[in-house]
């Protein structure tokens, strides 16, 4: 999940306790899209809004039209925006996009639901919303893993799923930029070392910093699958406790930094340690893209860039 989409769930629900306010949902999309389908915006009548459906434009047309009272409210409509050439050019829409929204008014009974969806959220679950298109009644569910939006002509089932935890184990210049990366691309970001004195001298963006041994700190803070662990320190007896815990944990992905060889070399420790085959070959090493790249800044692209890869292609459940 992420975390813009995390504000709009508490915006709604701090705003039921002053108004009615909106939650727009985008249900299809077709041809291109500023943002992915499940993407949601909460608006209310003064025009306050957290969230977003497109660049802004989209969400500027909601407010003059909520402003205007167009829609009543009593039960979710569908709205469609790019239906042509003209509207894509007033919008800003790419050439050829189309949105589907959903838009719902809340009313205060819906703050059982969002209060649900928090909850879980916190306690880094997944949680199904359920909305029963003909009277607007919404609900949760509690599910196991992720799965896409679905709409039908009776029902909307969205799947809400905790913020991507990173986990970068040492507290190097690397790892700054990483934080720093990692941030920007909504991971929460905790920062281990067991030696103290690599994270008195910490001067990376305000993330969590954890001293302890690896193994402990995997344990504790990330081994579910929204969690992502990278080894960093170049010292096999802290990297190679914290692979030790990591691959055998949900973690969706685990990372190396280190040379061919050098991965070569951890490799056959790894074997040495016992791990099966197939622990082993969820590493991802050497980390990152093969981009050639040299310094701190460049390789800490190049991971960022293999997990967006990753991630658009399989998104962790």
């Amino acid at each position: 999940m992420q975390a813009l989409d995390h504000d709009v769930l508490r915006h709604a629900l701090a705003w039921l306790a002053q108004t009615r306010p909106w939650l727009c949902t985008i249900v299809r999309t077709l041809g291109s899209s500023p943002r992915p389908v499940g993407s949601v915006v909460v608006i209310t009548d003064d025009g306050r809004q957290v969230g977003s459906v497109s660049g802004g434009c989209v969400e500027d047309d909601l407010v003059e039209r909520l402003r205007a009272g167009v829609f009543r409210g009593e039960l979710p409509e569908l709205l469609e925006y790019g239906v042509s050439a003209e509207e894509n050019e007033r919008l800003g829409l790419p050439c050829g996009g189309r949105l589907t929204l959903l838009l719902q008014r809340l009313d205060v009974v819906d703050s059982t639901w969002l209060q649900q969806a928090l909850r879980a959220l916190e306690q880094r679950h997944c949680i199904q919303r359920q909305v029963d298109l003909r009277t607007g009644a919404t609900s949760t569910v509690a599910v196991d893993h992720f799965d896409p939006l679905e709409i039908d002509d009776h029902h909307l089932r969205q799947c809400f799923g905790p913020r991507m935890r990173m986990l970068l184990v040492g507290a190097g210049q690397l790892a700054h930029n990483l934080a720093e990366l990692g941030l920007a691309m909504d991971f929460e970001v905790i920062v281990t070392d067991p030696r103290q004195h690599f994270l008195d001298q910490w001067e990376g963006p305000s993330v969590a910093l954890v001293q302890g041994m690896p193994d402990d700190v995997i344990r504790a803070h990330a081994s579910d699958r929204h969690s992502v662990i990278i080894t960093l320190t170049h010292d096999p007896r802290i990297d190679d406790m914290a692979l030790m815990e990591a691959l055998g944990t949900d973690a969706w992905y685990v990372g190396a930094l280190g040379s061919q060889r050098t991965t070569e070399r951890r490799l056959a420790r790894l074997r040495q340690l016992e791990l099966s085959e197939e622990q082993i070959a969820r590493l991802h090493a050497p980390v990152g893209l093969d981009i050639g790249s040299k310094t701190p800044i460049e390789i800490a692209v190049a991971i960022m860039a293999e997990l967006t890869q990753l991630r658009r292609k399989r998104a962790p459940e």
